[in-house]
């Protein structure tokens, strides 16, 4: 009998032999060798959260993670404010109709005035 850990192989051919719950005889199913299990084991394993890496956990963490800044999805156009006349506004769009329509564009200004538009 070779033992590895908690393991018990046959010495005769190398197989793996499993243990019998309540019996010390340990037979091998290839060469039929009877193995007597002398070794009382007891293993005992403990992890942590970060012994086995998830890309679910790392997914999860990294949403959990964003800041209200980072939440920006806003990006700078030279469009006229009608409001105002600032050259410059914010915009982002959305697909509110169909999907083989235009998606509709809406437009912030700095002091406030909003418009959206259909394209």
């Amino acid at each position: 009998m070779s033992t590895i850990g908690t393991l018990v192989f046959c010495s005769d051919c190398g197989n793996l032999l499993d243990r019998s719950p309540g019996s010390s005889k340990l037979i091998c199913e290839m060469c039929h060798a009877i193995v007597t299990d002398t070794s009382n084991k007891t293993v005992t394993t403990s992890s942590s959260a970060n012994t086995f890496p998830s890309a679910l956990r790392l997914r999860r963490s990294a949403v959990q993670s964003l800041a209200a800044e980072d939440l920006h999805t806003e990006a700078k156009i030279s469009q006229t404010c009608p409001e105002c006349g600032n050259e410059e506004m914010w915009f982002f769009t959305l697909q509110l109709r169909g999907a083989d329509e235009g998606a509709t564009v809406f437009y912030r200004c700095e002091c406030g005035h909003r418009f959206n538009t259909n394209n």
